[in-house]
């Protein structure tokens, strides 16, 4: 028999390429060519499989409403509940509690009547009992298998038909006629079409976790990504109790809602107000402290901007940043200097989010600039103060997106005085509130200090 002729795939993009190269011609990554034996009989035989053709108007909606989800949180990244017939990828870092909040998903849909199948291909059914058990979790009637063939799962799903099918995890399992090693770029192509189409065929929702690369994407081929229907990440440090919950990808709901949950000795608990919870050991008085107010998705936040400002003796000062862009911190610095007068040049500079979140958008500009003007002048901030607002290159202040939610937020919370850019809106509510609207970040620096 002749040797059969091996190709390289991207997994990144899924190109082909006859012969291994350092860089994808089609993407342009590196190193993300990997060797496969092909398979061609896979492929077009699953694809010969056609389905009925219908006109859009001759199809009923009836019978495809959303499941409800007692997990609010998580209801809320999906769009409101599980849609049957969607596929969903779940990844993280390892240890972020990604198969927890699954476990306890798949136990709670059970005791709800859902048939659900939980499908380990990395613990045994033993395992899986005892993770249950420490849990807490009462799931007499979730249906467990600890099975790697992708051939078995997908007869044991059409003998069982659930509702609801988990796999743990995508890059486990294997399909016999694939002649590639678990976790290839083949293999996890081929065995999540093969999901796919299942769920869509049993109008069953199916969950996949997938592992993340040291680059912290999702290994394997970026095609995954586009096959499913919804993309989750689970973030957080894994020191901190705090996991956000986000929606990259959602064909079924918008991907601005975030989830929190607190990790506890009983599994993945909801955290229905998470900035009281991220502010209730905050120091009151402290200098390199200020209140930032920031959107995660539609959800507004308050969390906790801690700055320090401290003579260094090296030729070149530091500047670190923990869960805020480095680069900010640096443009920020150089404002503060040029625009404001502050003397940083020989300065080390450290910027921390509290809580282990991270935080993007333009709007913390303002509260880091405050918090670092106050550990360099050594006093603080101002009481009952919190802020947002973009800083830019002139040292003027930028209006952001959302400022009515963001007070009202604040107000919940007892902050009676808000420090941001002025307000365009003359709509805008602030009842309760007192508007402290600033054009430049030295006033800002100037009313934010003030005793």
């Amino acid at each position: 028999m002749a040797k059969p002729k091996t190709r390289f795939v991207c997994r990144e993009c899924g190109a082909e390429q006859p012969g291994w190269m350092g860089r994808c011609p089609t993407c342009g990554e590196w190193n993300t060519l990997e060797e496969v034996i092909p398979s061609p009989g896979v492929r077009i035989e699953r694809s010969l499989a056609g389905g009925q053709v219908s006109r859009l108007a001759e199809i009923s909606p009836s019978g495809r409403e959303r499941i409800q989800v007692p997990i609010g949180e998580f209801a809320r990244v999906l769009g409101g509940g599980l849609v049957p017939g969607a596929v969903t990828l779940l990844s993280g870092d390892p240890g972020i509690g990604k198969s927890t909040l699954l476990l306890q998903l798949a136990a709670t849909m059970s005791a709800q009547g859902h048939k659900t199948l939980y499908v380990s291909a990395e613990e045994s059914a033993h395992q899986i009992k005892l993770r249950a058990d420490r849990l807490s979790l009462k799931a007499d009637d979730l249906y467990i298998s600890s099975e790697i063939c992708m051939d078995t799962i997908l007869t044991q799903i059409g003998d069982l038909k659930p509702t609801i099918v988990v796999v743990d995890s995508i890059q486990t399992v294997y399909l016999e006629d694939v002649s590639s090693s678990a976790g290839s770029v083949t293999q996890v192509r081929e065995c999540a079409a093969a999901l796919v189409r299942a769920a869509k065929t049993m109008d069953m929702a199916v969950f996949l976790v997938g592992h993340v690369t040291k680059a912290g994407s999702i290994a394997g081929p970026r095609l995954l990504e586009h096959i499913v229907d919804t993309v989750l990440y689970m973030e957080g440090e894994r020191f901190h109790a705090y996991r956000l919950l986000r929606s990259v990808k959602n064909r079924f709901g918008s991907t601005d809602e975030v989830g929190v949950f607190e990790m506890r000795e009983e599994g993945m608990v909801e955290v229905p107000n998470p900035s009281q919870v991220f502010l209730e050991e905050r120091l009151g008085r402290a200098t390199g402290s200020a209140i930032a107010v920031t959107m995660e998705g539609t959800r507004p936040l308050l969390v906790e901007v801690q700055a320090l400002a401290s003579t260094s003796n090296l030729p070149h000062p530091r500047r670190t940043a923990n869960g805020f862009d480095i680069n900010r911190v640096l443009l920020l610095a150089a404002v503060l200097a040029k625009r404001v007068g502050l003397g940083l040049n020989d300065q080390d500079i450290f910027v921390n989010i509290v809580g282990g979140l991270r935080v993007g958008e333009p709007a913390v500009d303002l509260p880091a600039a405050v918090a670092m003007a106050s550990s360099h002048y050594n006093r603080p901030v101002r009481e009952g103060l919190a802020m947002f607002g973009e800083v830019g290159l002139s040292g003027e202040l930028r209006s952001v997106g959302q400022s009515e939610r963001r007070i009202n937020e604040a107000r919940k919370l007892g902050f009676d005085h808000i420090l941001m850019p002025p307000i365009r809106n003359s709509s805008t509510k602030t009842d309760g509130v007192a508007i402290l609207g600033v054009r430049t970040l030295a006033e800002a620096v100037d009313l934010a200090l003030q005793k």
